[in-house]
């Protein structure tokens, strides 16, 4: 950026090539800061179950290239698993079908957590 205003016209692999051969250093970019999910204090342990589920999706590789997503969700208090959905593509549509499923056979949860 400051050869560009200085009036350098030249891309970043020959601005790189030259600073090698002078035997400088490049600056290097500070890293971006992630922001980390903070543990909330609202976060009460469930009691009975049917209370909090908890959904996630776990991901793989097929031998043959292709990605599997598998949608977990498990009852916070038993341990429970009412639902392990393997499919290769989910859309949002799909995981309402999910839910829309297990809320008629297991009941519907008071709260559902999503990380």
């Amino acid at each position: 950026m400051l050869l560009r205003r200085e009036g350098w016209r030249h891309g970043q692999n020959k601005t790189r090539r030259v600073y090698r051969e002078l035997g400088l250093q490049l600056r290097n970019k500070s890293p971006k800061r992630r922001v980390k999910a903070k543990l909330r204090d609202d976060r009460r342990p469930a009691t009975r179950v049917n209370e909090i589920w908890a959904m996630d999706f776990v991901h793989d590789q097929l031998a043959t290239g292709g990605k599997l997503r598998v949608l977990t969700i498990i009852d916070i208090f038993s341990r429970f698993s009412p639902a392990l959905e393997p499919r290769l593509t989910f859309r949002g549509t799909d995981v309402v079908d999910v839910l829309e499923r297990l809320c008629n056979e297991v009941g519907i949860p008071a709260t559902i957590r999503v990380d």
